[in-house]
Parts: structure tokens; sequence; C-alpha cells
């Protein structure tokens, strides 16, 4: 057994005797996987102070006693949470918590109804989730190597960027290296948007061919070690106008201060201010469509959010990505975005590829 996540599931139960809850329901997978070190899809995990349980269909339930030892694994009977509900009703669980954004309004009413009078469902949103953004050493040094091997994998493709091949064939060779690496699949779709495409912040790859004197946005993360990464460059075919490397300027120019500003202490929203002001500077605020950045770990979108207001101080051990961007309607967008862990002193760039414009 994991000592790791036996420290986590102490610190859930903690924070259970604080807000005076029995036990505590654990239905995302990524949450059941921090706790134990089980990898199915598919259960419910009781956290409580006698221990923990994970109750899981047929197809998991030897996989959850080779992966998550020292846990008691219950086969359920019928759907999942009324599995649930009827083991916590046998255990006279009264004050149990969950988490309401993991359920369906079906699912809570077959959870009621199953688990009767004796248990009362207390709403716990974002107790796992809030442990999970304080990556400890041993989930740093996975992160790093997930962020230099997406790295690698982008320095690798460039060659194929040039006039004539389609974006969907960058982006599945983009995905066959990852795998090829070890990746055990990317973090999400890869993004490869060209010429005026590349202004859509989320333009997935297509069958369009690219062309001289576009720009084109590579997006892109691998999964190693059940952990993301989350990289994004920008080029150009062809050598870039001046207006093009203006823009470049100005964006690689924001993300140098959006890093430069994270530090543990520092405000998210302070982050997410420090690009958008160098971008306002240059008249350029208006192109910038979305947030700076977001947690990334286990999942390519964590807490904490770096957007405009957002009051949550960075602490070390944090991971987010820093990526601004302007996206010009008929044009092409530009985006430059790193991953970037936050130390008791300063910052570390996990992502280790050039950001000044490249051009092919």
């Amino acid at each position: 057994m994991s000592e790791a996540h036996i420290r986590r599931r102490r610190e859930v139960v903690l924070e259970l005797k604080r807000r005076d809850l029995d036990c505590l329901l654990v239905t995302h997978p990524a949450n059941w996987f921090y706790l134990t070190g089980f990898t199915g899809e598919a259960g419910v995990l009781v956290v409580s102070k006698d221990g923990s349980t994970l109750i899981t269909d047929g197809r998991f339930t030897a996989q959850a006693k080779e992966e998550a030892p020292g846990i008691h694994v219950e086969l359920q009977k019928g759907t999942v949470v009324v599995s649930a509900g009827e083991w916590l009703k046998r255990r006279r669980m009264r004050r149990v918590g969950f988490d309401p954004g993991q359920w369906t309004v079906a699912q809570w009413k077959a959870w009621r109804k199953a688990s009767g009078s004796v248990c009362r469902g207390i709403e716990a949103p974002g107790i796992v989730e809030r442990l999970r953004t304080r990556k400890d050493a041993q989930e740093l040094a996975v992160m790093r190597k997930a962020a230099i091997l997406a790295g690698e994998v982008l320095e690798g493709v460039l060659h194929l960027v040039r006039p004539g091949i389609r974006e969907s064939e960058i982006a599945g060779e983009i995905e066959y290296q990852m795998k090829k690496r070890g990746a055990s699949g990317p973090s999400f779709e890869t993004i490869v948007a060209s010429g005026k495409r590349a202004a859509l912040p989320h333009g997935r790859p297509t069958a369009k061919r690219l062309r001289k004197n576009e720009l084109v946005v590579l997006d892109l993360g691998a999964i190693l070690g059940n952990y993301c990464s989350d990289i994004t460059r920008t080029v150009h075919v062809g050598r870039a106008s001046r207006r093009i490397r203006t823009l470049y300027g100005a964006v690689q120019k924001a993300q140098e201060a959006a890093v430069a500003a994270v530090k543990a202490g520092v405000t998210c929203g302070d982050v997410d201010a420090a690009a958008r002001d160098v971008l306002k500077k240059e008249g350029l605020d208006a192109y910038f469509v979305h947030s700076t950045g977001h947690g990334l770990g286990l999942e390519v979108h964590e807490e904490p959010r770096v957007a405009r207001g957002q009051a949550i101080r960075l602490e070390p051990g944090n991971v987010i990505t820093i990526e601004p961007g302007v996206y010009v309607e008929g044009v092409g967008g530009i985006r430059i975005e790193d991953d970037v862990a936050v130390r008791f002193h300063g910052s570390e760039i996990l992502t280790r590829v050039r950001r000044d414009l490249i051009e092919l």
C-alpha cells in the first residue's frame, strides 16, 4: 500500500471530523485513484475514520484488490449508487458527505431511496480536489517527465509543418509519437489549427491542408504515469510579416510577465492580470478571449483557475498552465503555453521548448 495514499486518506478523515461527517462518498475516478491507486472506471469509494471501502462491479473487483491493497472491496448489487446507499444504510452512516457536482439528479434520487431515512446526504464539494492541487515531490517528478515528453514530441513533428500536409495528419503523428515514447495517451484531443482557423482557441484538426504564410497553433499534452502535461506553441509557415511578428512579440511578453508573477502567496487573479496588462498596453486585450491558465495534474483541467478576479492564492505544489493568446478573426491566432510548478521560492517551468517565433 502506498504511503502517499494512506496519508491522503488520513487528510480526508481529518476534514470529515472538522465537518462532523461520518464518511465521504467519492464518485469521481481521478479522486478515487488519488486516494487508493485504483484505476478502474466504475465504482464508489467510501472513506471514513474506520477505513475505506470501494464498491464496484465484477469487472473491476480483482483489479481493485490488486491496485488498492488495504481497501475493502465490496461487489455491487444492482446499480452502484443503489449499492452504496444500501451499504451505508446497513452500517448506519448518518451524515454522509458527497459532491453534488459529481451526481446526476437521477443518481441522487436513487441513492436517497436506497439509503432511506438513516442516511442524510451533506454537500461537501471539493475535499479531494483541494488536496490534489498540492503535488508532492513524487507527483512533480512524474509531471516533469510528462512535460518534457510533450515538448520532445512537439519538437519532433515540426519538420512535418509544411504546405500541403493536413492538420489531421500532424495531429495523428503527434498522438502516435506520444505513445511511442511511453505515454498512455493524449491529455486531450490534440489541437492543430492553421490559417484563419488558428483564430479558434480550441480549433480541432480538420482535413484542411496547410498553406504558405500561415500561422499554425499546436496544442498538445501527454498522459504519463496518470498525470497530464499541456503545451502550446504557434509557428509560422514561411517568413512572418511585420504584423505577425508584432502580435507574436506581444503574446510572448504577456506570457513572460505571467510566468514571472507565479510564486507562492500570489493570487491567481494577479497572475492573470500580469498577462492581461501587457496585452492591454499593446492594444490587444480585446483579442485575449480566455483565462491565462488552469491547474494541471491527474486531469488536464483542475483547480486552481488562473483567471480574472480569482482570489485563490498559489501554494507550493500547485502546477498551472500559463497560456495567454490573441485571436484575430480572418488573420489567425497566437498562443504560447507552458506548465509551471509553484515552489516555496519562485517557480519551475516544466515544459522545455523554445518560445521565440519559429518560422518553417
